[in-house]
């Protein structure tokens, strides 16, 4: 059984920039898409970013697009998301997720694994 923990969140003003991370169990990370996701309070969760298991493939939602950077590090099982510019309307609790090919899509239904999540609050 996989397990992803997410840190990194927190209380930010508007243009100001957070690093998360998470932190993967598991013995073949590597081989395995990553993904970001977030959710606003009475929104859907929606897609931010994805990187394939090498990290060769990257794909960023057109709102974050950038803004925002997703990275690996397979040596340590952990994906990053380096968030920039932050704006209010990024306020969302964030989940990395993990997907069992190599290659990651743009839905939630797609992981198969998912963390507990981290809140990402911007002030304005």
């Amino acid at each position: 059984q996989v397990q992803l923990a997410e840190s990194g969140g927190g209380l930010v003003q508007a243009g100001g920039s957070l690093r998360l991370s998470c932190a993967a169990s598991g013995r073949t990370f590597s081989s395995y898409a990553m993904g970001w996701f977030r959710q606003a309070p009475g929104k859907e969760r929606e897609f931010v970013a994805r990187i394939s298991g090498s990290g060769g493939s990257i794909y960023y939602a057109d709102s974050v697009k950038g803004r925002f950077t997703i990275s690996r590090d397979n040596t340590k099982n952990t994906a990053y998301l380096q968030m920039n510019s932050l704006k209010p309307e990024d306020t969302a609790v964030y989940y990395c997720a993990q997907r069992t090919v190599r290659l990651g899509t743009s839905w939630p239904q797609d992981y198969d694994y998912w963390g507990q999540g981290t809140q990402v609050t911007v002030s304005s």
